[in-house]
């Protein structure tokens, strides 16, 4: 690995990083073919955030956060930060300091696959943080990693600049290429899903609406009565 920084990448565009915001991250997945969700264990550090924004990658050391301290530099306004680590860490590297120079360059958010502190004032400062742990454990600025090179975080590949969608469903990441496709597909779903929402507060039942009936006959359900007719 090399140790670089990467000072000009090539962001997804605002507006379609807020098509996939207003999707959320479930119908964001489902449109993009059910690819790029990120582990389960990632998950905000206070309910009800939801952000959507270019990526910003740092490959960091376990349980060393110097390379996030340099990645402050290189966000813009409107970008998500995304943090991958060389080994599996749950250690506390990042808190309330660091996202408040993340706050005032305009970054939305992070995701780090490591370890996260200080949620009290995070939550109350507002920035919110998806993360692999919850840990006050401290980290060190030791050994040096690399910003906006692709990285793997929770098992995603991520490039930079790629669209990075978060909320309390989880995170999925939508390659740069694809985000204006998906981001349609995404808004046609959504379209979809109303109909069905006010067919369904209707009385209108999944079996029916879905015409779910014939082919659960075909694969052998049958009804009985009573238990004892069985």
């Amino acid at each position: 690995m090399k140790n670089v920084v990467v000072r000009n990448i090539d962001r997804t565009n605002a507006d379609l990083c807020a098509a996939l915001a207003k999707a959320g991250v479930s119908t964001a997945h489902e449109a993009y073919g059910r690819i790029g969700l990120m582990k389960t264990y990632m998950r905000p550090i206070w309910p009800g955030a939801s952000i959507a924004g270019p990526a910003v990658t740092v490959l960091a050391q376990p349980g060393d956060n110097w390379m996030i301290h340099v990645a402050v530099e290189q966000c813009q306004r409107g970008d998500v930060l995304v943090v991958g680590c060389t080994a599996d860490n749950t250690d506390g590297m990042f808190g309330e300091l660091l996202a408040t120079s993340l706050q005032a360059r305009g970054v939305v958010g992070l995701v780090i696959d490591a370890g996260c502190r200080d949620v009290k004032p995070l939550k109350e400062m507002g920035f919110p943080v998806w993360s692999r742990a919850v840990s006050a454990k401290g980290t060190v600025k030791a050994t040096l990693g690399a910003v906006n090179v692709p990285v793997v975080c929770a098992g995603v590949n991520v490039e930079p600049g790629d669209a990075i969608v978060a909320d309390d469903d989880g995170v999925v990441v939508v390659s740069r290429k694809d985000a204006a496709d998906v981001a349609e597909k995404s808004d046609r779903r959504l379209g979809d899903e109303d109909g069905k929402r006010k067919r369904l507060a209707a009385g209108e039942i999944g079996l029916d609406m879905y015409g779910m009936r014939e082919p659960l006959n075909k694969a052998g359900l049958t009804y009985v009565d009573r238990l004892e007719d069985i």
